[in-house]
């Protein structure tokens, strides 16, 4: 039996030209909608890391609090009617800088007044307020600041 050499010479090889193209477009529609997504992460982000920072001043504020009640001398006395000052609440956080203008750097936190006072006579019972903190990029996230007093 002879088998046709030249007939297994030329049988194709590879992708056509229309497999090509269609593969092209099937990669295009996957980029176009899912490259939206992954570019706006910077607002999610920015929200994500103001939201820790409130969070961090949240927690310091409360543990400062808890040892006024214990009655260790060492204690921050937050017993001002705006609280939301950085020249207060600076101390309380480390590895950022709360500002009170625009922040320019991913580092500084812009710190604005919320709601309530720790005026001396609230701070008998831990009384809680809120500051707004909002990094370089989202939206102000909430912290609730607990007064003590010294």
């Amino acid at each position: 039996m002879k088998t046709n050499i030249s007939a297994q010479a030329n049988k194709q090889q590879g992708f056509t030209l229309i497999e090509l193209i269609v593969v092209i477009v099937i990669l295009g529609i996957l980029a176009a909608t899912a490259l939206p997504k992954f570019v706006d992460l910077s607002t999610e982000a920015g929200n994500a890391a103001a939201n820790g920072v409130a969070g961090a001043l949240a927690s310091s504020t409360s543990v400062n609090y808890s040892a006024q009640v214990a009655g260790r001398t060492n204690v921050s006395g937050l017993t001002v009617a705006d609280v939301c000052t950085t020249a207060l609440l600076q101390p309380f956080v480390t590895g950022v800088t709360l500002i009170t203008g625009t922040p320019a750097t991913s580092s500084e936190y812009k710190l604005t007044a919320g709601s309530g006072t720790c005026t001396p006579a609230s701070t008998q019972a831990g009384t809680a307020v809120t500051c707004n903190i909002q990094g370089q990029y989202g939206a102000a996230q909430t912290a609730t600041i607990i007064c003590a007093k010294t």
